[in-house]
């Protein structure tokens, strides 16, 4: 009997309507669908990406336009088709993409029409658009070719440039569906959604922003600034030595860094480095992809000595730590198609853990002797107020009777030594501590500095006190300046402490 190929398969082609709807389901958001448009722009090697966002309610549109060197017909077409590149394909090295799904998805999370409107150098522009309700009411895979008169006129920008391309988003049910353009809360929901992708695409495309003749990103004629997420040229940030791991022969590059404590910078400072989400959200790896932020900050299910996973905390939140991958490596990271997902081969995983660690380690102790572990060589140099023990497991803080003016104090008391003596067994014994964490926990950077808000005057006199217990005490001038430098809290205060010391100087002359 004869026998034809369809006797052994059915060729089985998914509903367009159904399928072109789940491709809307990746979890998308605007900050992230406009990332991966960006991607596009990059590797058509865009030297300006302008991002136009016109607020009308229902009828409010977004274009993404770009001077890459666009694309002829065939090649919007197939830009257009869903799937247009094989993951399992080698690609330049330069590629941000993988998947082929990144125009189609991102816009799709977003608008239910999708028009693209591109002109390389000596061709003329070309068009072409999905428009999902005609989709779903033909039911077949039709990208439509729109003509001269269904050309919105954000497109005519192209006829003055030599190449390029715009994105154009309409339809924009998931953050428009249901407002009203005269509706002031509605608008500031949208603009408030622009500012959330306005900060996450200066944190993920930072490093191409600084970069010399780099990219030029501009919101509502606003030209967008890079977020450095390791503040690299603050002079307290640590920068840890970097390490070169090769994997299958490619090198990923890790760069740990110990950010500054929060006494180190100015209010303005800490809120801008704390980035998108707050201080401890931003911990962790930053995975980088040809540069492009993937990751941004997470301890990638890594663990902590004890065996438990790394959490972020309160006290590890001045840890981050920049890893450069190749995209020949997207497989063993398990990039998702919203490059927003990475996790490092098992191979490699050790390395990982030990780096993590270390600094890990480092932050803890920035953390808890605010910013100044590069200062404290040895414990004889510095002069703490208080004293931590352990006693049978539990945490015991004391005042510290050998600190200068604690020690003048009593012994110049007298009669009133038992007096002085029992007020600070009750201040030991009813620090509060419970309060203490709690308010530090859900207030971690409402908690003041030392002397914070205090007259300067106040200050000084009490710099002034710890000068005179010092000197009595038969400490020499040279040492007692060495210690106030070192002593808390008056190391948090430089600049009084250095005019402090001048000034006796000036005295003894």
């Amino acid at each position: 009997m004869d026998t034809t190929l369809s006797d052994f398969y059915d060729i089985v082609s998914p509903d367009a309507g159904a399928m072109i709807e789940t491709l809307r389901a990746y979890g998308y958001h605007l900050e992230t669908s406009v990332a991966d448009i960006i991607d596009n722009s990059i590797y058509a090697r865009a030297q300006n990406v302008w991002i136009d966002c016109a607020w009308d309610g229902e009828k409010s549109a977004i274009s993404i336009r770009d001077d890459g060197h666009g694309m002829t017909e065939n090649a919007l077409k197939n830009a257009m088709r869903p799937g247009s590149k094989n993951p399992l394909q080698e690609r330049d090295a330069k590629d941000l993409g993988r998947f082929g799904l990144g125009l189609k998805t991102a816009s799709f999370s977003q608008c239910r029409k999708l028009m693209v409107g591109s002109k390389s150098e000596e061709n003329e522009t070309v068009f072409r658009c999905w428009d999902l309700d005609y989709v779903n009411l033909c039911g077949e895979w039709r990208l439509v070719k729109p003509n001269k008169e269904n050309i919105p006129p954000v497109f005519s920008v192209l006829d003055d440039m030599n190449n390029g391309t715009i994105v154009l988003w309409e339809k924009m049910d998931r953050i428009t569906k249901g407002t009203d353009s005269a509706n002031k809360k509605h608008k500031d929901h949208f603009l408030a959604q622009l500012d959330i992708m306005k900060k996450h695409l200066e944190m993920v495309f930072h490093r191409f922003l600084v970069k010399p003749r780099g990219l030029k990103i501009i919101l509502n004629g606003r030209e967008i600034k890079p977020w450095d997420p390791f503040l690299t040229n603050h002079p307290s940030t640590q920068h840890l030595p970097q390490e070169d791991i090769l994997y299958n022969g490619k090198k990923i590059t890790i760069r740990p860094f110990v950010l500054p404590h929060r006494s180190k910078l100015n209010d303005e400072a800490y809120d801008l480095a704390g980035g998108p989400g707050g201080w401890n959200e931003r911990q962790g790896f930053y995975i980088y992809r040809n540069e492009r932020l993937i990751v941004p900050g997470d301890w990638l299910g890594l663990e902590s000595m004890k065996g438990q996973p790394i959490r972020k905390e309160q006290f590890t939140k001045l840890a981050r730590i920049m890893v450069d991958i190749p995209n020949s490596l997207d497989g063993d990271w398990k990039i998702d198609v919203k490059k927003s997902v990475a996790r490092p081969p098992n191979l490699i995983k050790d390395d990982f853990q030990r780096i993590s660690r270390l600094t890990i380690d480092k932050a803890i102790s920035v953390f808890r002797f605010r910013g100044k572990v590069s200062e404290r060589t040895s414990e004889s140099s510095i002069t703490f107020p208080w004293s931590t023990s352990v006693q049978h497991g539990n945490y015991h803080y004391s005042i510290n009777r050998g600190h200068p003016l604690v020690s003048d104090i009593l012994q110049n008391s007298g009669e009133s030594r038992k007096k002085i003596q029992a007020m600070l067994r009750i201040i030991e014994e009813t620090v509060p501590v419970p309060l203490i964490i709690l308010n530090g926990s859900n207030n971690p950077d409402k908690i003041q500095r030392p002397f914070e808000g205090a007259p300067s005057d106040e200050l000084k006199s009490v710099l002034a006190e710890i000068w005179s217990s010092m000197i009595k005490t038969g400490v020499s001038p040279e040492t007692a300046k060495l210690r106030l430098i070192h002593m808390e809290p008056f190391s948090d205060y430089p600049t009084y402490v250095t005019e402090f010391i001048l000034k006796k100087d000036y005295e003894v002359k």
